[in-house]
C-alpha cells in the first residue's frame, strides 16, 4: 500500500477513500504526507523558509524517518500571529520566527505536550504506522489508536480507565483526530514525559528529540532540524512549541543571541533559554525507537 501511495503523491493529492485526500510534499526520492493539509505548497516547506545560517548545512536525515517529515513541515505565508484556539491572539506575539500551518482545533486541547504528540501520531499515520500510534493518559493506561478505531472508548471515572467496544468503527481520518482529542484530555507533559527514552549527552541529540519538563504545569519543545558547521563541526538546532492556552505550533526565535536566532547553538551550557521556558540540558528525550 505503501508504494502506491508515493505514486500517488507524486502527482498530487493521495486518495485514501471517499471525501479523503491526503496532500504530499516531495523533498528528493522522499515523499512527506501532511494529511490535515487541504494542499501543500513545497514553497513554505520549513527548510526553504527556514535557510541554515551561512556557513552551515543541514545535517543528513534518513529518508522517511520522522526528523526528515517535521524539516519539510508546512509554515504559514508570511510573519503571522500566534493564535489561540478560539481564533483570539496570543498575548506573547514575539516568540515566534514562523508559524507552522497546522490546526489546533476548536478546544483548549492542544497545547505543549499535546502538540508533540500530535506531530509524532500525524507523522506515523501519514506513513500509515497506526501499530505505532499509541500514548499513555496520565493514569498510565494506554490508548491505542487501532483499539479506537475499531469502536473502543475510554471511560474514566475516579482515575480508573476502563476500555469498551462502546463505538462505532471509525477508520477516517476525522475519526483519527478524534482519537487524539481523547489523548490531549487524558496525557499531557508528566506523561510524555514518562513514556519517552532520555536522552544521555545533549550532543547526541536528533532532529526530533524533546525538551521535556513534565509537571503540572510542565513544558515540552521539539527539536525541528539541525545543522552543522563545514569546517568546525559547530551544531545548531531549531525548535517548536505549543503552549498555554492551546495555540499554533511555532518555530521559536533564540531569545539570548539575536544574531543567531531562531537557531541555537547545541553547545548551549547547563540550560537552554527559550522564549517562554528554561530547559536543562538534561531535560532532553526521544520517542523509543527513533
Amino acid at each position: 500500500m505503501r508504494n502506491r501511495l508515493i505514486s500517488l503523491a507524486l502527482v498530487g493529492g493521495l486518495v485514501l477513500g471517499p471525501g479523503s485526500v491526503l496532500w504530499a510534499g516531495q523533498a528528493g526520492p522522499e515523499t512527506y504526507v501532511y494529511p490535515w493539509l487541504a494542499r501543500y505548497d513545497q514553497a513554505q516547506a520549513l527548510d526553504l523558509r527556514i535557510p541554515a545560517p551561512e556557513g552551515f548545512e543541514r545535517i543528513d536525515l534518513p529518508g522517511g524517518s520522522f526528523g526528515a517529515w517535521l524539516r519539510h513541515l508546512p509554515l504559514k505565508p508570511g510573519a503571522p500571529d500566534v493564535l489561540l484556539y478560539d481564533g483570539r491572539k496570543k498575548a506573547n506575539q514575539s516568540a515566534q520566527q514562523a508559524v507552522v500551518d497546522l490546526d489546533v482545533g476548536g478546544l483548549d486541547l492542544q497545547q505543549c505536550a499535546d502538540a508533540v504528540i500530535r506531530l509524532r501520531a500525524e507523522y506515523l499515520f501519514s506513513r500509515e504506522d497506526l501499530a505505532g500510534i499509541h500514548f499513555k493518559f496520565t493514569s498510565g493506561d494506554e490508548a491505542r489508536y487501532l483499539r479506537w478505531r475499531e469502536g473502543g472508548r475510554p471511560r474514566v471515572r475516579n482515575n480508573v480507565v476502563i476500555w469498551s467496544n462502546s463505538g462505532a468503527p471509525d477508520r477516517s481520518y476525522q475519526g483519527f483526530r478524534k482519537y487524539l482529542e481523547t489523548v490531549f484530555r487524558y496525557a499531557g507533559s508528566s506523561s510524555l514525559s514518562r513514556e519517552l527514552v532520555a536522552v544521555d549527552d545533549v550532543k547526541a541529540m536528533r532532529v526530533g528529540d524533546i525538551f521535556i519538563k513534565g509537571g503540572f504545569p510542565g513544558h515540552a519543545v521539539v527539536v525541528v532540524d539541525m545543522a552543522r558547521s563545514r569546517t568546525t563541526g559547530r551544531t545548531l538546532f531549531l525548535i517548536a512549541q505549543s503552549y498555554m492556552p492551546a495555540q499554533d505550533i511555532h518555530i521559536l526565535k533564540n531569545p539570548t543571541d539575536a544574531r543567531l536566532s531562531p537557531w541555537y547553538d547545541l553547545d548551549f551550557g547547563p540550560v537552554l533559554t527559550t522564549p517562554e521556558w528554561v530547559f536543562s540540558k538534561n531535560d532532553l528525550k526521544r520517542f523509543r525507537g527513533e
